[in-house]
């Protein structure tokens, strides 16, 4: 091979790229490859949740077996993201015979091309080779990041202390926010950081949340964190998949609580990274007390949350002058007139001001019609938006009345924001 590899940036739209693999590597690689356009197939028996969310959605073509050479037809470029290397080598040969540059990721140096560490700033995207030593490249790339960041006014001071146990408390599982300064536990305990990751679009995680991305040896990632920020985590970084899809596979809170505390103990710094916010509906404060009774030391990070960064996005502000004074956020996972529910939608339905509704798209036809029963007007309007802040942003405007049938016709699905108020149209009139 060449001691200097020939950079090139490839322009993918429309073309075939071929992914053998469905585990943690191909759900790193994959969003970076749809957002550059590209038309993926995806080639294994088996996927991860996210991956299989990926599928559900119909951004990609999902074959459901092992590899055969005919998967390469057609294809411009192909990614081997399996651990075996006799199955990742068969693959290579094949795309060398036909000449298609192949991504391995388990041997670099039997790899046609390389995958470059990348950051990206808006319409800017800077990939660093590092001579084929991955840490290297890291380490550069953070490095202009840095200063990419500085001259835009967005590096952040990250001299910022650890909190132990629950919050700024003691460790143990005290209450979140209380007692006096910790003790950090001696190593070779890790920590834990719970970091909220946004509402889709990468660009709008913390600064403090990308740092402690690169800093990680661990990310436990759920389905809904910006695909891109996977694509950044050094090479050697073990994801794990904790995508809950909804009413599909998930895993146990218990068991992402013991993988948290697990690696933490065995000296690991280990990121939470969620979707939105960590104490928005995101579990947060059970993984923290899980931590806390461990001995681990937490810190959280907020993240922009759903809840007002979606609407916003499609045009819909929670609060406006003259119109609405308050706005009440609530999950709707569980029906109204469940006995396990903890809103009192009647009293909801009594509100002048907006109701943001989170992952209420199930039970939606149950939900109006709980507050139109209770004297909601009917004439209400009603935003809902899918997959907001991201290039695959739909929404939809209805009324109260009409739009859980409006919802079914335009095949809208989860994630899904629901806005209920005056001010859907407060921009618009």
């Amino acid at each position: 091979m060449s001691t200097n590899p020939y950079p090139l940036g490839l322009r993918l739209a429309g073309r075939r790229v071929v992914v053998v693999g469905g585990g943690a590597v191909a759900s790193r690689r994959v969003p970076a490859l749809l957002d550059a356009g590209a038309d993926v197939l995806l080639v294994a028996p088996e996927v991860t949740p996210a991956l299989r969310a990926h599928v559900d959605a119909g951004r990609l073509h999902w074959r459901p077996r092992r590899f055969a050479p005919d998967d390469l037809d057609g294809a411009w470029l192909v990614q081997v993201a399996v651990d075996d290397p006799l199955a990742a080598a068969s693959v290579s040969d094949v795309a060398d015979e036909r000449r298609i540059f192949c991504v391995r990721a388990d041997d670099r140096t039997a790899a046609t091309a390389w995958t470059p560490a990348v950051t990206r700033h808006g319409p800017v995207t800077v990939a660093v080779l590092g001579g084929g030593d991955p840490h290297r490249a890291m380490g550069v790339r953070d490095a202009v990041r840095e200063l990419l960041n500085a001259r835009t006014g967005l590096l952040a001071d990250p001299g910022e202390p650890v909190a132990a146990g629950a919050g700024a408390g003691l460790p143990g599982p005290a209450p979140a926010g209380l007692g006096s300064a910790a003790t950090l536990p001696a190593a070779p305990v890790g920590r834990v950081s719970l970091v909220g990751a946004g509402p889709g679009d990468p660009e709008l995680v913390t600064v403090k949340g990308w740092r402690l991305l690169t800093e990680a040896d661990v990310v436990v990632a759920d389905r809904l964190v910006p695909g891109l920020l996977l694509d950044e985590l050094r090479p050697d970084v073990e994801l794990v998949d904790a995508a809950k899809i909804p009413y599909g596979p998930s895993r146990t809170q218990e068991e992402i609580n013991r993988i948290l505390v697990d690696r933490a103990l065995a000296g690991k710094v280990v990121v939470r990274l969620k979707g939105g916010d960590p104490y928005v509906f995101g579990r947060g404060g059970e993984e923290l007390l899980a931590c806390a009774a461990a001995g681990v030391p937490v810190t959280v990070v907020p993240g922009v949350t759903s809840a007002i960064a979606v609407p916003a996005a499609a045009g819909v502000p929670v609060t406006h002058r003259a119109v609405a004074h308050e706005f009440t956020v609530v999950s709707g996972h569980v029906a109204p007139d469940s006995p396990v529910s903890l809103v009192r939608w009647e009293a909801l339905a009594g509100l002048r001001g907006t109701l943001v509704v989170l992952m209420g798209l199930k039970n939606l036809a149950a939900i109006t019609a709980t507050l139109t029963r209770h004297g909601r007007d009917a004439a209400t309007p009603v935003a809902v938006i899918q997959e907001g802040t991201t290039g695959d942003q739909r929404s939809l405007r209805s009324t109260l009345g009409a739009v859980a049938d409006d919802v079914v016709e335009a095949g809208l699905r989860p994630p899904a924001i629901v806005v209920i108020g005056d001010v859907v149209d407060a921009l618009t009139t």
